[in-house]
């Protein structure tokens, strides 16, 4: 069938015949599914080279067992472009359990199992395979978290970087709009792959570094796989290098070659970030797909607003600041307005406009004036340990779009949905903003991040301390109660993260309790590719001290940490137990107000007589009692369960 009519570039030799094209300059291969919206990465980089004049076309979640699945379309003039998607494939296989995950959101209907493991390496294989010498570049995120050799958790070992295992000849790494424009700007005037050196996000493999003038040099593949110390200091430079001013080339050595990162693309001035999105998407998914229940993912962002990039938060287990960076590009008010238009004119928009934001949802330009000359801090955070005295923590701008899309005829709620930075928010002296976010932008729950209470963890993560939550939360529910409105915050918390002890873990169960939370979901933490946790978690050495950090790694310790986190729940009671006693902490297992476990015994006639581990034979009576409790419990369990599960989550 033909589809290029209805405005989505070429997926077969039809639809390049109903455009008049004989011959691709780009084929795109994708771990997704053809998605044409700025939500996506394969829709901004085909749609970014169809506006500079190059013909693309789009292979999605092609059988990497057929050269006939790439094919169909020609080989493609300049080169074959390929991702692994929106997220990494092993993330998006694989839970933290290393679980093959039972549905993929990125994939017709949900269905799991489109897409090879550690795709990039796949479909660069069968590219080469099949296309002999035509240029092939990689980029996403998986390529870009993995440009470094880098610990691997599905492995448990140091792999190589993903340009060298992929035989690629050029990794983008970042959002990559310019890098595309300019080696497509090179190939079309003649040049090969391998000449291309200077290009700005990009990095590439050579036998001989004499060309280059400047550069530092990271701790080779060999010595990072054998040495946990240099892995450590590796990790540490090259983050400390991923500035687009002040950042220099990097160096890292693969057996008798080097691969050589080039420093980060410039950030986008706000004119050239909002034509980026005022490209000409349809928005939604491939007509293709319909017949097999569309595209899940679609759902989240279809009638969303991304306003910006980057977050200068940088919190040590988020690989967001490694990939889009540190510094703020942000978009127009007034393009957003006009994004919203198109929104709003969309036969499905039923009047809401589910989120205005970003990474983080409150950044909406750079965090001081100095970045823009002098670039981050290679020193010093923006917000840990404490806000720098240099920031700029002003809402007006963000406040102002909020009202002017509130305003719009055919729009009935805006909500922000991405995530707060609620110490960044607190720095602000005008409350109009977090007024008007609890009065009109929250869905009867506000989602935050504080993820632990402990200061030891906290300082492993990057995160504010536990005092400036609780200064936020009572600011928070201040104002609500001023409005006369029912809200709630829901914090979103993780186990296991490095630094953490059982000891930790306690004590934010402790914290849990004393606030009447009973949190639904924990996040287990998960050591993916890119990020500074991942280094403290492979190698228990902090990369910003190079000092050792406590790492909990069995399964056993983990299952507790988590369990802790949900200690109401009667299926983790034995694993509380476990933890409780190993921790010294048998204090907390009793009746009184501070306790996190009732002992398994009842009271009677001043004996103990414990639930089935009794030696002699119960009463009937006994027996009776026994079954009323039990079923009382499960019925104040589902009550629980409702009531946390709805409004009741937050305080």
């Amino acid at each position: 069938m033909i589809y290029a009519d209805q405005g989505f570039l070429p997926v077969s030799k039809e639809d390049m015949d109903y455009l008049g094209w004989d011959e691709l300059d780009f084929l795109y291969i994708c771990g997704d599914a053809y998605v044409d919206h700025p939500s996506f990465g394969h829709a901004i980089i085909s749609r970014v080279l169809t506006a500079e004049g190059y013909r693309v076309g789009i292979v999605p979640q092609p059988d990497i067992n057929q050269k006939g699945s790439i094919t169909h379309m020609g080989a493609p003039r300049l080169g074959v472009l390929i991702s692994a998607g929106n997220m990494d494939s092993m993330v998006n296989h694989y839970s933290v359990s290393k679980k093959r995950r039972t549905t993929d959101a990125y994939s017709p209907g949900g269905k799991m199992g489109l897409r090879p493991d550690r795709a990039t390496i796949a479909y660069a294989n069968l590219a080469r395979r099949t296309f002999g010498k035509i240029p092939i570049l990689i980029g996403g995120i998986e390529a870009s978290l993995r440009r470094f050799a880098h610990y691997d958790y599905w492995q448990d070992g140091v792999r190589r970087s993903i340009l060298d295992d992929s035989g690629a000849d050029i990794l983008m790494y970042g959002m990559g709009e310019n890098s595309i424009r300019e080696i497509a700007r090179a190939l079309e005037h003649g040049a090969e792959a391998k000449e291309l050196r200077t290009v700005r996000g990009t990095c590439y493999m050579t036998k001989d570094i004499s060309h280059l003038k400047s550069f530092v040099e990271i701790p080779s593949f060999d010595e990072v796989k054998e040495d946990k110390y240099q892995y450590a200091l590796a990790d540490r430079i090259s983050h400390e290098e991923q500035d687009p001013i002040r950042g220099k080339t990097v160096v890292q050595k693969h057996g008798d070659r080097y691969l050589v990162q080039v420093p980060p693309s410039l950030p986008l001035s706000q004119k050239q970030l909002d034509s980026v999105y005022e490209l000409p998407y349809t928005r939604t998914y491939h007509p293709m797909y319909e017949p097999m229940g569309g595209i899940p993912a679609i759902e989240e962002v279809q009638f969303s607003l991304n306003s910006v990039r980057g977050c200068f938060g940088a919190c040590n287990f988020c690989a967001l600041a490694f990939h889009q960076g540190r510094m703020i590009q942000a978009r127009s008010n007034k393009s957003l307005l006009s994004e919203a238009d198109t929104l709003i004119a969309h036969p499905g928009f039923k009047g809401y406009i589910h989120d205005v934001g970003g990474p983080t949802a409150n950044f909406k330009h750079t965090a001081c004036e100095i970045q823009k000359k002098r670039g981050t801090c290679k020193e010093r955070q923006c917000l840990f340990p404490t806000p720098c005295k240099n920031l700029n923590a002003d809402h007006s701008e963000y406040l102002e779009l909020l009202r002017a899309l509130r305003k719009k005829e055919g729009v009935k709620k805006v909500f922000v949905r991405s995530g707060i930075r609620f110490d960044y928010l607190l720095e602000d002296e005008n409350d109009a903003f977090f007024t008007e976010l609890v009065k009109h932008h929250v869905s009867g729950q506000l989602k935050v991040a504080p993820e632990h209470v402990s200061p030891n963890v906290l300082r492993y993560m990057g995160k504010p301390k536990k005092e400036v939550y609780d200064k936020f939360c009572s600011k928070f529910y201040d104002i609500t109660k001023k409005l006369n409105k029912e809200q709630y915050l829901v914090p979103y918390l993780m186990s296991s993260h490095p630094g953490s002890t059982l000891s930790d873990a306690i004590t934010l169960a402790l914290y849990l309790k004393e606030h009447k939370l009973t949190p639904q979901q924990v996040q287990d933490f998960y050591p993916t590719p890119g990020t500074v946790s991942t280094c403290m978690f492979y190698t228990g050495i902090d990369p910003r001290t190079m000092k050792p950090v406590y790492v909990a790694k069995t399964p056993e310790e983990k299952a507790m940490q988590r369990a802790l986190l949900q200690y109401k729940n009667p299926a983790n009671y034995h694993l509380v137990l476990a933890a409780l006693k190993q921790a010294g902490r048998e204090d907390l297992i009793g009746h009184g107000p501070q306790c996190l476990l009732k002992p398994k015994y009842t009271e009677r006639k001043g004996e103990q007589t414990h639930e089935r581990k009794n030696s002699g034979r119960k009463s009937s009576v006994h027996k009776n009692k026994n079954r009323t409790e039990k079923r009382s419990g499960s019925i104040k369990g589902k009550r629980n369960q409702t009531r946390s599960g709805s409004h009741h989550r937050g305080r």
